[in-house]
């Protein structure tokens, strides 16, 4: 328990630093996430590292991460990097006589999408013209808020399960707890900018980060459970790995951007 409470702590405190700072400093910790991420992923599906395909999914996700106008180049469409990383996938399908199946090929694509662009959507909520680090902090509290409130109302009455097959421990009381907080946080947040952040607009912001981010976590805990495995990976003792530490934020900052619920 302290090792977990320290790392937890260390690793805290360096990632909210970087977020503060912002540029290329969150840049560096976001492709550090990523990187890590996806190694974790192609582990969890039996592939080697060393094996082309796992370069081609590393590839192709760093390709659906990148902010490729912050380098002064001209961003491909997203849907256009996403066909032709599948082309390449499938391609090699052929090229290896099926040694490489189109099961593994879909995995590896599957997972780019999943981890690239959730990352590439928290640097670009951050790098927002307006008001990115509030925006950013915000949606973080929310997802925090909704964790937090989730495991202690389901601590202190929780007694219906919520999907005991996934998430044996998880109720529906805790998950109501944490839609709860969730809300009051993002309308603190309001009430703190009030002309930035609409009430209607924090409300939208909060339910997003409380069901979505929940379902997140159910997301990386079906797909944890099918391989039958606890963590996702060890970067950091007692957590587990990436994927574990980051499956809300990884469906949350993209859907805030579709749904242009931040203010951008």
């Amino acid at each position: 328990m302290k090792q977990r409470i320290i790392s937890g702590v260390l690793a805290g405190a360096v990632f909210v630093v970087l977020t503060v700072l912002g540029g290329w400093y969150f840049f560096a910790l976001l492709l550090f996430l990523t990187i890590v991420g996806m190694m974790e992923y192609i582990r969890m599906n039996g592939v080697s590292m060393k094996h082309p395909l796992a370069w081609l999914a590393m590839a192709g996700t760093l390709l659906l991460f990148l902010p490729w106008d912050d380098f002064g180049l001209h961003q491909p469409a997203a849907l256009h990097m996403i066909w032709m990383l599948m082309f390449i996938l499938l391609s090699v399908t052929v090229l290896t006589k099926n040694e490489v199946t189109i099961d593994g090929a879909a995995l590896m694509l599957l997972g780019a999408l999943y981890i690239g662009y959730g990352f590439h959507a928290m640097y670009e909520v951050r790098g927002g013209e307006s008001h990115g680090l509030m925006t950013t902090i915000m949606a973080f509290f929310a997802i925090w808020a909704s964790d937090a409130g989730a495991y202690f109302t389901g601590k202190a009455i929780g007694k219906n399960k919520l999907w005991p097959a996934i998430s044996p421990n998880k109720t529906i009381e805790g998950s109501l707890g944490g839609v709860v907080l969730a809300l009051l946080i993002a309308l603190v947040f309001a009430w703190m900018y009030p002309d930035e952040i609409g009430i209607g607009r924090a409300i939208m912001i909060g339910l997003v980060a409380a069901v979505a981010g929940q379902l997140g976590d159910l997301i990386q805990s079906a797909y944890k459970r099918v391989r039958g495995i606890k963590d996702s990976g060890t970067l950091l003792p007692g957590h587990g790995g990436v994927l574990d530490r980051c499956d809300s934020w990884l469906i949350v900052f993209p859907l805030l951007i579709m749904t242009n619920l931040l203010p951008l």
